[in-house]
């Protein structure tokens, strides 16, 4: 089975999403800043399924390294699947230029980066499969965290235009786009439990619409019942709304 590029490979929701895809037989590279971290990770997915896995040392922020990181890969992958991202307080993020600028970074300008790089090896090869994992709140812009929002919404658009792209070659691309999850990104935040997903089934529900080349997904699925309303809302109205 050929190799799928995890990327983001410490949050709760990659680390569910590798067991999935181990559990269904393919090999993976698991890329993250002091990829060593995990190790103990890394053998409890090779002891239970059987497959090869390779710990990758990958920073977002860091453009000029894109290149040779997938230069260097032993086998070029099958699939990729992009999980990181970065979520301050909206707060801290209007008040101090860094934390913007992280978000931005890391949400948009680093994953662009690294999969403009990806999305050519997959078109002149007419095969593969990407999967960006955004959010809903790229949806539309609220005050509470429109920061945040607005790199997942910029993150949605490429998403969508890559798919448009690379149609012709063959090779898919799915826009996750979770709802609440139980991370550890939202742990201090009050949320509610029937509108709120576990990483498990997030990943569950990428593998099932990956394999069938579905173009977006939202997950839990309400999700995107609830967004068509909060986009069909006028702006003289919304703009009034705390929400």
């Amino acid at each position: 089975m050929s190799y799928v590029l995890i990327v983001g490979a410490k949050s709760i929701v990659a680390q569910e999403t590798a067991r999935v895809y181990a559990k269904n037989g393919y090999d993976l590279y698991l890329a993250a800043r002091k990829s060593d971290e995990l190790g103990e990770f890394k053998n409890d997915l090779e002891v239970r399924s059987g497959v090869k896995v390779q710990l990758l040392d990958l920073d977002l922020v860091a453009y000029d390294t894109h290149e040779n990181f997938y230069d260097s890969l032993d086998e070029k992958p099958l699939g990729v699947i992009v999980v990181a991202g970065y979520m301050t307080e909206q707060h801290k993020a209007e008040q101090d230029w860094s934390e913007s600028l992280n978000t931005i970074s890391v949400n948009y300008t680093g994953v662009v980066s690294l999969l403009n790089i990806i999305a050519n090896d997959f078109e002149k090869q007419r095969r593969g499969f990407i999967v960006g994992v955004s959010s809903v709140a790229g949806d539309r812009g609220r005050k509470t965290n429109y920061i945040y929002g607005s790199s997942k919404a910029a993150f949605s658009a490429y998403l969508s235009g890559l798919r448009n792209r690379l149609f012709e070659s063959g090779v898919t691309v799915l826009t996750v786009k979770p709802g609440f999850v139980a991370t550890k990104m939202t742990e201090n935040l009050d949320l509610p439990e029937k509108l709120t997903a576990q990483p498990s089934d997030v990943a569950d529900d990428i593998f099932i619409a990956q394999q069938s080349g579905k173009d977006v997904l939202y997950t839990k699925w309400i999700w995107r019942y609830i967004m068509l309303i909060i986009t069909s809302i006028p702006e003289f109205i919304f703009k009034k709304l705390s929400i």
